[in-house]
């Protein structure tokens, strides 16, 4: 089936994230019917193609829909989803007709994965989207970073918010500027604020501006980042930093979108895209009361996850490249090697600070093994003769990963936990494998 033709029924009770699912559906190419409760899912049943269902609802329950949905339409691939993971309710749920199980927070791209699944969508065709050309400045070579690209390509057209999460020097920065370059706003300079770096007293004036004599030291008038942005997207790095304080005005702003400036009483428009940032875990900080839920809720109506490099080997040497090429400088085969043998904690961050001292360190235009920092060094490489650790690398990889679904019978849960790595990253490299 053609996945701009296929429609998919979102059930559940909170409307918060009916919207979450509704977006991240409509933005990989799904046509969606929202429904609140399982009375409204029944009476869905022959209008979708796939049923997304929340197991624990008022007045019907999501195993109560599900018994009755699958007497009514057997066809039907249903997939519950619950906050409350209980291997009993999985076994009951799968033996009910369900196609899997997956647990809230529910991890948006394993969710596109699971769709894509149950309607056998992974092999459709590649979209304009996926195709188009990325700045000179980004490398995207792994599956997984040509997915994320792909999915803020499509975001970027409209105006809702986006939330990009990720490890400290991932990356969320570019491509953050990637969705504000590939939307309508492209035309104005996109306006950075990273609320780690700024003082607590000072960042409700920084945003939104202050009246003269609002507070001490406040000599004259100041516009915030929300009227220089005005038109252009507002990249908010380290959103988890906003302070407790602030958090109400800026939900504001983003439900209303107007706001007051400090010491004012007139209330202004604010044509602004938001983009926010973070390496916190909001959901953790919503527990402990630090992070407003109906804020996260806001924010979070497009997350998309920039993934630490160690899960995308694939692009470690294509940004190597991005770096040397301007200093006209090249790796040796061995130097190729002990990058992509290195974990990178530090992520894309640590490589460019690694390669900007190997720079400095060479002899000529290539960089050996000696010129790379200490810490590459540590670890044992085998020697091979030639250039060809890479291939020989994604061989093994592939052959491992191969091996590990043949021996799980094609379970995908159970083939990544004998791999040691997550099922969203096994379903990328099956994909790059045309699996």
């Amino acid at each position: 089936m053609p996945k701009e033709l296929a429609c998919i029924a979102v059930v559940d009770d909170e409307p918060a994230q009916r919207v979450l699912l509704d977006v991240a559906l409509r933005t990989s190419g799904y046509r969606t019917v929202l429904c609140a409760d399982g009375t409204a899912a029944l009476e869905a049943l022959n209008q979708c193609d796939l049923m997304l269902l929340d197991v624990r609802m008022p007045a019907m329950t999501g195993f109560e829909v599900l018994q009755r949905a699958h007497t009514d339409r057997p066809d039907l691939p249903i997939l519950l989803l619950t906050a409350f993971i209980d291997v009993r309710d999985a076994v009951a749920a799968i033996k009910a007709g369900a196609v899997d199980y997956l647990e809230k927070p529910i991890d948006i791209d394993e969710l596109i994965s699971a769709v894509d699944d149950a309607l056998g969508a992974i092999s459709r065709p590649v979209s304009p989207c996926e195709q188009i050309p990325l700045p000179s400045h980004v490398a995207a070579e792994s599956t997984v970073m040509r997915h994320v690209f792909h999915q803020a390509c499509k975001v970027a057209k409209s105006d809702i918010s986006v939330l990009l999460l990720g490890a400290s020097g991932a990356g969320k920065d570019i491509v953050a500027q990637f969705v504000h370059d590939s939307s309508l706003r492209a035309g104005k300079p996109m306006i950075r604020v990273n609320c780690g770096a700024l003082p607590e007293h000072l960042i409700e004036s920084e945003l939104f501006g202050h009246e003269k004599g609002a507070f001490t030291g406040a000599d004259v008038q100041r516009s915030g980042q929300f009227e220089v942005a005005e038109g252009s997207t507002l990249f908010l790095d380290e959103i988890g930093e906003l302070p407790l304080s602030v958090q109400p005005k800026f939900l504001h702003v983003l439900e209303t979108g107007s706001f007051r400036r400090v010491g004012g009483d007139r209330e202004r428009l604010a044509n602004v895209r938001v983009v926010a940032a973070t390496n916190r875990n909001l959901e953790d900080d919503v527990r402990n009361g630090t992070f407003r839920e109906d804020l996260f809720y806001r924010l979070n109506v497009f997350p998309l996850t920039i993934p630490p490099l160690r899960e995308r080997p694939d692009d470690i040497l294509a940004i190597a490249d991005i770096f040397l090429k301007p200093r006209k400088l090249r790796l040796s085969p061995a130097a190729e090697r002990l990058l992509m043998a290195y974990d990178w904690p530090g992520n894309v961050r640590e490589l460019r600070n690694a390669l900007e001292r190997a720079g400095v360190l060479a002899d000529g235009s290539l960089i050996l093994p000696k010129d790379l920092p200490p810490q590459l060094h540590k670890l044992s490489i085998p020697q091979q003769a030639g250039p060809v650790l890479v291939g020989d690398m994604e061989e093994i990889q592939r052959r491992a990963i191969l091996e590990a679904v043949e021996k799980t019978r094609g379970n995908k849960t159970q083939a990544a936990a004998l791999l040691g790595i997550s099922r969203r990253n096994l379903i990328y490299k099956l994909r790059g494998y045309g699996m």
